[in-house]
């Protein structure tokens, strides 16, 4: 029996080969191991096949969050580069951002006609900071439109690259609506239009909006999980959703992203908001049934997530077999269905 509490437990033996760069077309045709939490199953299939696994009378809810193109670069006043990646707004016309390389507070960083002006060093090391141009502030909607055209998007560090045109495409989801992440919802990336179509004839769909920030690749750097603080992110439930939320439906979550804002959700009744809920196996799930995810890097929040489901034993048993088949891992590799 492995320590739930102490980080080592959710780490992992795990080959660097394995890191999907790329996703694979056509979609469907992706590997998705399906665990079943009461006979302890484990099943090795393809993603096209999902839908022969998830239990009748399921509704099932999407993230439809937008990857905005948060990643840009600037120089200081004192010509030096610097690369920015927006992470979300603050109230009062403030940004919380990262700034790779060092910055004071007062430290301007110039780009296009734009000024970011450093306002406060956070100690997750995050920066506050303000955009201004002619004199004015700019609201969040104004720094995504400039965004738009000089920003890049942001691909997860670990795939080790520079985004290209065809990731403006492929690290987007097809019902991407809401501007706002920094990372995409993975485990949707998985979805054609024809699965998409195929799922929803069969089943209840609906969505909510959860903006995800750069917090969901941040490791875990305190070695009792219960003293790590998660980051907040930005959330709404539309009616429709919180009607499904509320009714005695069973649902299945895609992705860890709807997970923590349904259990938020569960916890605290709101339905706008920042949600920075802690899932882990003394703090499981109350109203998620049933989750499809993608396969998470070793002592993160959403590894812990996935142990809340099935127990950190277990995690650690799917994954040293997902290792031995050779499934692609993290953000455009493969996927797991829990039920």
């Amino acid at each position: 029996m492995r320590d739930i509490f102490s980080v080592e437990s959710y780490n992992y033996d795990f080959d660097n080969s394995l890191i999907a760069t790329h996703p694979l077309y056509p979609k469907e045709s992706a590997k998705l191991l399906v665990y079943n939490r009461d006979t302890k199953e484990i099943i090795h299939t393809t993603f096209g096949n999902l839908i022969n696994f998830i239990p009748k009378e399921t509704s099932i809810l999407f993230n439809n969050t937008k990857v905005i193109k948060a990643r840009f670069f600037g120089k200081k006043e004192s010509g030096g580069k610097v690369e920015v990646l927006l992470n979300r707004p603050l109230p009062d016309l403030k940004f919380s951002i990262f700034v790779k390389g060092k910055v004071k507070v007062g430290t301007k960083i110039l780009f296009e006609d734009i000024s970011l002006q450093i306002l406060e060093l956070v100690s997750d090391g995050s920066r506050v900071g303000e955009f201004w141009r002619s004199g004015e502030k700019l609201e969040f909607e104004e720094v995504l439109e400039i965004l738009e055209e000089i920003g890049e998007i942001p691909l997860p560090p670990y795939l080790n690259r520079e985004a290209g045109e065809e990731d403006e495409v492929d690290y987007q989801t097809i019902f991407a609506k809401e501007s706002g992440a920094v990372a995409a919802p993975t485990a949707s990336l998985h979805f054609s239009e024809e699965m998409l179509k195929e799922l929803e004839s069969r089943f209840e769909t609906s969505y909510l909006t959860l903006h995800v920030g750069a917090g969901t690749f941040k490791p875990v750097e305190v070695s009792d999980i219960r003293e790590h603080t998660l980051h907040k992110e930005i959330f709404q439930i539309p009616e429709k959703t919180k009607d499904i939320l509320e009714s005695s439906k069973k649902i299945l979550s895609v992705g860890t992203t709807v997970t923590r804002t349904v259990e938020y959700f569960w916890k605290s009744r709101e339905v706008l908001g920042e949600a920075d809920i802690f899932l882990h196996p003394e703090n499981r799930p109350q109203r998620v049934d049933y989750l499809l995810t993608n396969f998470h890097l070793p002592k993160s929040t959403l590894l812990m997530l996935v142990s809340s489901f099935v127990g950190v034993d277990e995690v650690q048993r799917i994954y040293k077999e997902a290792v031995q088949k050779r499934y692609r891992f993290y953000s455009y590799g493969d996927g797991m269905l829990i039920i």
